[in-house]
């Protein structure tokens, strides 16, 4: 089928969604979750297919780690399926209600986007995250996923389309592409496509925007920093770094670079030095780090690097300042951690720092949609329009103005006869 007619029959299926009730879509996600349930030695049959392939062709283990879609990782989005069907239905919420004359009453009310493209690295479990996101907000969905997950992909396709479709939910709100001749024909559709989502690179995101009509959310690099500040509790410090780093190497939260104030240096990092070995990760440093604990030289580049692997880069800044602007410098404006104990100096850190998720004494991998309590994620965004952060239901979302009125004339208002009152209202739009 042509991309044009699959943008076609998103396009319908979109609109015929968004009329749709909570309990319809909700019972959609059930019969998903179900299926998947039901097909699970089938989804990792196909699943081994991929990784097979991929570890023929020399893929690093951080990518074979996101490829893998084994029955803990099946389980594990049942579970965000059966979180997402308790969330609150986010269409045709009333978000402003003002009366702009007696009878004439105006409401700001949630609505789907429409019809979203979105382009993600080779994790079969963000498939099934990214269509029951759109799923319960009432969005169509185009989804191409890295060439490395095609059978899996293929495969959750067909069960998410079949186990919906079996329930009354149109067909063909949920696409999916498999070449990279698909995504240039997608990206022209802008009679049809409402929202691309890129997850990937600067570069790539930046390719997107430049090659495409329809508005882009960006999911760039996670080039994520935690900042040690001289009065941070050590102890603690080393669990979080090592968290940060390790926890899940693959992810686009993970640590990329650690700054260390001059004051905590000599203590910290011999400790912190052995902890990340007894994980395996290699250490590069800046000049002043290689005094103190023996490591791999850093060099501009690193400060620039998303590595997603176990490798992390080390500078030593003499004070709060120099790190803020080191992370507004190198930074992709995804998650940023200052750790200390003094609560003005994380305000100001949390003030003047850039980006879309500033922490306090934590780990960067709770940037993440499912552990803020959204559902999980279609992405992070590091643009500043429209969403910031981990994409959720509300990142999905639009709004429409509705105005109800009995006869009401602007020609009365001009002439003065009729006067706005312009009074906010706590009431629902009734329809």
């Amino acid at each position: 089928m042509q991309m044009e007619e699959l943008g076609k029959i998103a396009r319908e299926a979109g609109i015929q969604l968004a009329a749709t009730n909570t309990e319809k879509r909700n019972a959609g996600l059930l019969a998903i979750a179900k299926a998947l349930e039901e097909n699970k030695d089938a989804i990792i049959t196909a699943n081994q297919e991929d990784m097979k392939r991929s570890q023929e062709e020399n893929l690093g283990a951080p990518l074979l780690k996101r490829l893998t879609f084994d029955a803990d990782k099946i389980s594990d989005v049942v579970q965000g399926i059966h979180s997402l069907i308790e969330l609150t239905d986010p269409l045709g919420a009333t978000k402003l209600s003002t009366q702009l004359d007696e009878g004439l009453d105006l409401y700001k009310v949630t609505c789907p986007i429409g019809v979203i493209g979105v382009i993600f690295e080779s994790r079969p479990d963000a498939f099934v995250q990214i269509s029951t996101l759109c799923l319960k907000s009432g969005n169509a969905v185009l989804l191409k996923g890295g060439r490395e997950a095609l059978e899996t992909n293929r495969i959750l396709s067909k069960i998410i389309s079949e186990a919906t479709a079996a329930v009354g939910l149109p067909t063909g709100w949920v696409q999916n592409l498999e070449t990279r001749d698909d995504v240039t024909a997608m990206l022209k559709l802008d009679q049809y496509i409402d929202l691309i989502i890129p997850r990937g690179s600067n570069s790539f995101v930046q390719y997107i925007m430049a090659n495409s009509n329809i508005p882009v959310m960006g999911h760039a690099d996670g080039i994520c920093h935690v900042y040690v500040h001289e009065d941070a509790d050590l102890k603690q410090a080393i669990d979080i770094i090592v968290d940060s780093k390790t926890q899940y190497v693959a992810a686009c939260n993970t640590l990329e670079t650690l700054l260390v104030n001059e004051n905590v240096a000599q203590e910290l990092l011999p400790t912190l030095k052995t902890a990340l070995e007894a994980k395996s990760v290699q250490i590069k440093g800046d000049v002043a780090t290689q005094t103190i604990i023996a490591v791999e030289p850093a060099t501009e580049e690193d400060w620039k690097t998303e590595y997603l692997d176990y490798i992390l880069a080390i500078k030593i800044v003499p004070d709060l300042d120099t790190a803020i602007n080191h992370i507004n410098t190198y930074g992709s404006g995804h998650t940023d951690v200052i750790l200390t104990t003094t609560e003005p100096t994380a305000k100001t850190f949390m003030t003047l720092v850039d980006s879309a998720g500033v922490f306090w004494n934590c780990s960067t991998r709770f940037s993440d949609g499912f552990r803020f309590g959204f559902g999980a994620e279609v992405g992070i965004s590091t643009s500043k329009l429209h969403a910031r952060g981990p994409v959720g239901l509300d990142g999905l979302l639009s709004y429409k103005f509705k105005l109800l009125g009995h006869g009401q004339l602007v020609a009365d208002y001009a002439s003065g006869k009729s006067h706005f009152t312009h009074i906010a209202q706590d009431t629902s739009c009734p329809i």
